[in-house]
């Protein structure tokens, strides 16, 4: 790596940390903001701050392709107002040199965005909802108004809670049979994982149901076999685009094992592929605009513009997304259609400047 090259980098790097950890500390204001109004109880100061510490990492990695945008866009864009740029021509450096430059500095924000994203924000997070609901007395699962409800083979699962040490409670199982007739009711207290796919439950009550009668019995202990785990469980405690790309495989896999709907889940798998390509789509944009325009536009032009560009391309990824989960569309082409797209116009900006 030459000198011109790594000064670029160098000063990209800088900038878009320097716009990280602006942005991060204005989301988590925001953040603040909004637990204050749930302040209370055993829900105090300490834990909201502990909470926004433990969700931090999960915002850096998604603050990362637009903090690559911003900190590019006033890093090129003081260069080319203090003539550096065009004396780094005058030295040999090309617009490919510099475009080469700037992809270098976005391989590293990728492999640092794919190193906290996989294997620091999922882990934080769960954290973080486990530390919120204690604190305010919740139940650990609020997938929806009656807890989680999962589809294994022809058995219906109701949880209404979540144990910190991985165990359910107030757990139903509702089993149809050959003819879609429910034939089986359990309820059970508490279910406490054993290992190899089997859990043994406590207090459990169950009602065989027929055509002629329903009968009803009761145990103490009672086990179960189930490809369901708490790590599986606890994957659904995160929003599906805070999972890591392995919790999400292993939860489509699980869904469409049992002929479930896995879009949201696929959406949100391919999003995370996505996301380094983002960061290398948002420093191409950041290139043809500082080197293609004149040089009497003020830096904080150049970073209303970068603003506008990264709210324009959340937005598109919004309404493709939605699109795809509304019309059933196939998951990897939503995930890639905003980026391409603003890959294609970054490569004909680039062209018309090159010219």
């Amino acid at each position: 790596m030459d000198v011109l090259t790594s000064y670029i980098v160098r000063e990209i790097l800088k900038g878009a940390f320097v716009a990280l950890v602006l942005l991060l500390t204005l989301f988590n204001l925001f953040t603040f903001s909004d637990e204050l109004k749930d302040l209370g109880g055993g829900y105090g100061l300490k834990e909201i701050f502990y909470f926004i510490t433990l969700t931090s990492p999960r915002v850096f990695y998604e603050l990362v392709p637009a903090a690559a945008l911003l900190g590019s866009l006033f890093v090129l864009g003081a260069m080319a107002n203090n003539r550096e740029l065009i004396a780094m021509q005058a030295a040999g450096l090309s617009v490919f040199g510099i475009i080469k430059s700037t992809l270098l500095a976005g391989g590293v924000l990728a492999v640092i965005s794919i190193v906290v994203g996989e294997f620091v924000a999922p882990a934080c997070e769960r954290m973080a909802q486990m530390v919120r609901v204690s604190a305010r007395h919740e139940q650990v699962l609020m997938n929806a108004k009656y807890g989680l409800w999962l589809r294994e083979d022809k058995k219906f699962i109701n949880v209404r809670k979540i144990e910190d040490d991985g165990s359910l409670a107030d757990l139903s199982i509702y089993e149809l049979d050959g003819q879609q007739h429910l034939h089986l009711a359990l309820y059970a207290e508490r279910a406490v994982f054993l290992g190899k796919q089997e859990w043994r439950m406590k207090n459990v009550k169950t009602s065989e149901i027929s055509t002629q009668q329903v009968q009803a019995n009761f145990k103490e202990d009672l086990l179960w076999k189930s490809t369901i785990a708490p790590n599986l469980l606890k994957i659904v405690v995160v929003n599906p685009n805070n999972l890591s790309l392995y919790d999400l495989a292993s939860y489509v896999g699980f869904l469409k094992k049992n002929h479930q709907k896995s879009h949201v889940f696929e959406l949100a798998f391919w999003g995370r592929i996505v996301n380094p390509l983002v960061t290398f789509v948002m420093l191409l944009l950041s290139v043809p605009f500082v080197i293609g325009v004149r040089r009497g536009i003020s830096v904080g032009g150049k970073m209303m513009v970068g603003v506008v560009i990264g709210m324009g391309f959340n937005i598109l990824d919004k309404i493709v997304g939605h699109l795809g989960l509304i019309y059933d569309l196939n998951p990897p082409l939503m995930a890639f259609i905003p980026s391409l797209v603003a890959l294609g116009l970054a490569l004909f900006a680039l062209r018309r400047v090159q010219r």
